[in-house]
């Protein structure tokens, strides 16, 4: 039993006779098998809860997999899917994680997991977090009408990692990162700020920070957000007229038109570019099942997903769009069977969705370029990276506010290649290494 569980058993004693005892501030579980997966897992998953808030009332489910090379000496890395709303379960069975779903035709049967080869936990031990609270399994006592937001839920993750690691005091001297991608670009820097004062203040246990990395982040709401006008134009998405035309109209600012002009030019690119499948332009726009057209899934990084629409029968995504591959999270993860396994709490969360529809969340931060900005002043390492064919984060944007940083370069521009361990997909990465 994990020593915060014989804390929170005594307090339940104490207070018996007045009031029903708490859930317990942090609790964990091994997981030797799990639904789907033939035989014991050949890595240790440990699953649990860490109670965040003022009176812990927010309740945030986690599943830690431990490096299968050495954890004592390797990096501790705590992983944040986008959304915001998004589970960690995402993060772990479609980007880096030890598991992953067979790509098959779904039959109705219980979705088969295989072993990824490449997993980053081959060399480091990784939480993956159910953050905001609503997200995944994550639950709270407190109604929903309470909001969560990018500033109230980067502290609550820097609460939940510090009593994490005081609960597993043997990560501690780890080497720490945080980790994600898409909307995580605003809160994880946050994060990180956080971590870093704290340590600065000399709060217990002292974490051994030493940076953070980020994938096709959403870092500046304006920059990003309207970088898809040069980015289509660069790729040769939009006709230099058009292009010529919405800069001069929209005064090199797309995020929001600032005049009539500006209006029709950006509504034009977006007549050119609305059949593209917005999170990697070379791959099919397709279908995911929802009554309302607006809750189209390209992408569980950054878009909303309806999963209760998975149960009509048309219209659904088929075999080969990359939307396909979400169908079984939601058969998985629903399944009474795989809720036990995981140890989940029974009647905390109705029906389990890949990114929450319905996330009581305010999105109170415009930007985190200047968090950016203090971290790597105070010496620590960042690594930003970018797929080429993003549309909805592209690359554009995050080197417009990589270069208002005024880094020193210390390897020039160069094309960087390589395959990646993905069936039929290969990777093109471009860019310059900046000093951070």
């Amino acid at each position: 039993m994990a020593r915060g569980g014989l804390h929170a058993i005594s307090v339940c004693i104490l207070m018996v006779l007045s009031s029903s005892c708490k859930q317990l501030a942090v609790s964990q579980s091994t997981v030797r098998y799990l639904p789907g997966f033939s035989g014991p897992l050949p890595f240790r998953l440990e699953t649990g809860y860490v109670g965040v808030g003022e009176s812990e009332e927010n309740q945030l489910f986690y599943y830690f997999v431990e490096s299968e090379k050495s954890p004592k000496e390797d990096p501790l890395v705590l992983w944040l899917t986008g959304g915001p709303g998004c589970s960690a379960w995402s993060g772990l069975v479609y980007e880096i994680g030890p598991l992953y779903f067979e790509y098959v035709l779904y039959n109705g049967s219980l979705p088969t997991l295989k072993l990824r080869q490449h997993s980053w936990t081959k060399i480091s031990n990784i939480i993956f977090l159910d953050s905001p609270v609503w997200t995944g399994f994550s639950y709270s006592s407190a109604s929903k009408v309470d909001l969560s937001g990018d500033i109230k839920s980067s502290k609550e993750v820097h609460q939940f990692l510090r009593k994490w690691l005081t609960d597993h005091p043997q990560f501690v001297s780890n080497p720490l990162y945080i980790g994600g991608d898409s909307y995580c670009g605003l809160t994880i820097p946050v994060i990180v700020h956080e971590i870093a004062n704290g340590i600065d203040a000399g709060q217990e246990p002292i974490l051994n920070l030493k940076g953070y990395f980020l994938g096709n982040p959403k870092m500046d709401r304006v920059i990003d957000e309207g970088s898809f006008v040069p980015y289509a134009h660069g790729m040769g998405l939009i006709s230099n007229e058009l292009y010529e035309s919405t800069k001069k109209s929209c005064r090199g600012v797309y995020a929001k038109a600032s005049n009539f002009k500006c209006s029709e030019d950006l509504e034009a690119v977006n007549k050119c570019i609305t059949g593209l499948n917005s999170v990697h332009i070379l791959e099919p726009k397709c279908p995911f099942a929802s009554p309302k057209p607006k809750d189209t899934l390209e992408h569980g990084r950054s878009l909303k997903e309806n999963s209760r629409a998975l149960l009509l029968p048309d219209p659904l995504p088929t075999l080969g769009c990359r939307t396909y591959g979400y169908l079984p999270t939601y058969y998985w993860a629903n399944d009474a069977s795989v809720r036990k396994a995981l140890h989940v709490r029974e009647r905390t969360i109705g029906e389990w969705e890949r990114c929450a529809t319905d996330l009581p969340y305010v999105e109170d931060l415009k930007s985190s370029v200047k968090y950016h900005l203090d971290l790597i002043t105070r010496g620590y390492r960042a690594l930003i990276y970018s797929g080429d064919h993003d549309l909805k984060v592209p690359f554009v944007g995050t080197e417009t506010w990589i270069r208002s940083l005024n880094l020193s370069i210390v390897d020039d521009w160069r094309p960087w290649s390589g395959m990646a361990k993905l069936p039929d997909e290969s990777l093109l990465l471009m860019g310059r290494i900046n000093k951070i």
